[in-house]
């Protein structure tokens, strides 16, 4: 193929025959509007999909599921904006515009429609990002054993022998279309060995990336105190952890979660074994709530990082036109103007105003001709 390829190129050459750039269609489909921004980083999603729920949201939104919701919020705030405008424009009409427009009315309208939306692109961004667990704890508390669990597989060597895994073991997973990285690491613990300890090192590091955190410890024999309060001191404070009482199987204990009050030091604590399968299935269920992942729906759209960051700066705007709206003086210039960087932020999800270097980082991320 690559000869074919090559010789083609070589027959073509007078005529500018020429591999296709990365996203070069598909950026094309763009700059002819033949599909929006939105749309077109949904094909790269589709491509890239790891759960066929993620297909599923990369379709709708290659259909124009998330535009058609982006598109509808834009135009309930340029109506608002029009009849704003429009006082500024003709003060002399003694028209009180708050009461007989009811602008707060619309504007809450409008804030409750982005927060729905909002709320759906962060389960379609979960769907497309996945979210990275990490396993923590002693030497030999059943982190790999509970990582073939999780996976369902014999991913990772397990033996007696503490210090067993020396490096980190990765396996991705998926909850109920959710993709999932599941990361076992090293024990951790005061060691002399030099391969180990580059193992500890590299776990503080998984462990600090991670979304989630799960810190176990063995109901079967107790816990080193001073090494498993220093691993709990160390562990992100950024990050949801999970205390993980695991063997419950060898203490005739039985399997649950018990959800944690704010400031206790960990968001649950979840009691399982992780050799019989007991509670790991109550755990996935755990991890999905932590998630914030409410299950899927008919109307579910795949989502990135940069939409969700537009639709919370939009948010933004809209409660400070909101309060310009609200004070004695009602300041309809600031209201105005709130209302123009909403509309903004939210145009950049759909490519209407977007800067050219964002396009080209958005493309150059395709596979090649996409």
């Amino acid at each position: 193929m690559q000869m074919l390829l090559r010789r083609a190129l070589e027959a073509g050459g007078p005529i500018g025959l020429r591999l296709a750039e990365p996203g070069e269609f598909t950026q094309r489909a763009f700059l002819n509007d033949k599909l929006d921004l939105a749309q077109a980083e949904a094909v790269a999603d589709l491509i890239d999909a790891s759960t066929e729920q993620a297909a599923r949201s990369a379709t709708r939104s290659l259909a124009g599921a998330f535009s058609e919701a982006v598109h509808a919020l834009v135009e309930k705030i340029i109506h608002l904006r029009m009849l704003v405008e429009a006082t500024l424009d003709f003060p002399e009409e003694e028209i009180d515009f708050l009461q007989r427009a009811d602008a707060l009315g619309q504007l809450t309208a409008i804030r409750s429609a982005l927060d729905a939306t909002l709320a759906t692109a962060r389960q379609g961004a979960l769907l497309r990002e996945g979210m990275t667990v990490v396993l923590a704890g002693e030497p030999n508390v059943g982190k790999s054993s509970l990582l073939n669990a999780l996976a369902g597989a014999e991913v990772a060597i397990v033996t007696d022998v503490p210090g067993t895994t020396r490096d980190r073991v990765a396996q991705s997973i998926q909850i109920q279309g959710v993709p999932l990285n599941i990361i076992d690491t090293a024990g951790l613990r005061e060691t002399s060995d030099a391969v180990e300890k580059i193992g500890i090192e590299r776990s503080w590091d998984a462990i600090s990336k991670a979304d989630v955190v799960l810190h176990l410890s063995d109901v079967s024999r107790p816990a080193t105190a001073t090494l498993d309060e220093q691993i709990a001191e160390r562990l992100p404070a950024g990050a949801p952890i999970v205390r993980v009482i695991n063997k419950i199987d060898l203490s005739g204990a039985q399997a649950a979660v018990e959800h944690q009050p704010p400031g206790a030091g960990c968001a649950a604590i979840a009691r399982l074994s992780a050799r019989t399968g007991e509670g790991v299935d109550v755990l996935r269920d755990l991890l999905l709530q932590l998630a914030g992942w409410q299950g899927a729906g008919e109307g579910q759209f795949i989502a990135r990082e940069r939409h969700l960051s537009a639709l919370r700066g939009a948010r933004e705007h809209l409660a400070i036109a909101e309060e310009h709206a609200r004070q004695r003086d009602r300041q309809l210039d600031l209201f105005a103007e709130e209302l123009r960087l909403a509309q903004e932020r939210l145009d950049a999800i759909t490519g209407e105003f977007t800067p050219d270097d964002l396009l080209g980082v958005i493309f150059s991320r395709f596979c090649i001709g996409k």
